[in-house]
């Protein structure tokens, strides 16, 4: 039989109040019979509301508040920003294949205000390149999954084996292809909206 929720722990759900009291006890290195022992209250009692099985009342989360040295508000301020994006991997493996184009897979979703986009890149074997020429500037991090990139910068010519890492930062037209024979697979994180030239 499904536990049915209240709608009071339903409200309370976004705040995570378990969560907040199980990390400062940890914080501050309590057990749960110390901090028992320092509030008055059951190690039963605050068990069940770290694990989110019971709703605490004001004058208790009071009383814990008091002890860890924070306000209410602590537990009640809700987060300016939170975004949690999940790629499962079953979509990052794909159906079909083109064996002539480079894949692009994006790893988190694109929104207004996001800073940063992770793709996984893969390029075919002595097949396509990508570029950054049309971007003022360019900062990346780049991860060698599989295989070899060939990474080309105003005359640097590097190749990258699986395992290899870059960053880089500049103002200059990038190239990036696989470095042989057998496809390559990076793992890029790069600003989400890069600065176009004027």
């Amino acid at each position: 039989m499904a536990k049915t929720v209240s709608y009071a722990q339903w409200s309370l759900e976004p705040y995570c109040i378990g969560m907040k009291l199980r990390s400062l006890r940890t914080q501050k290195r309590l057990t749960l019979s110390r901090l028992a022992a320092e509030t008055g209250l059951s190690t039963a009692l605050l068990s069940k509301l770290e694990t989110d099985r019971m709703i605490p009342t004001l004058p208790t989360l009071a009383t814990i508040s008091r002890v860890y040295g924070v306000g209410m508000s602590y537990f009640f301020s809700e987060p300016s920003r939170h975004t949690l994006s999940i790629t499962r991997k079953a979509y990052l493996q794909g159906t079909g294949r083109a064996l002539d184009s480079i894949k692009v897979t994006p790893l988190n979703a694109p929104e207004a205000g996001m800073r940063l986009a992770a793709q996984m890149i893969e390029f075919p074997p002595n097949g396509a390149s990508s570029s950054t020429e049309s971007y003022f500037e360019t900062s990346a991090l780049v991860y060698v999954l599989e295989g070899k990139l060939q990474l080309d910068a105003g005359g640097l010519h590097e190749v990258l084996e699986a395992g290899d890492c870059a960053y880089m930062e500049s103002e200059m037209a990038l190239a990036w292809s696989a470095g042989g024979k057998r496809r390559c697979r990076i793992l890029a994180v790069m600003s989400a909206a890069p600065r176009t030239g004027a």
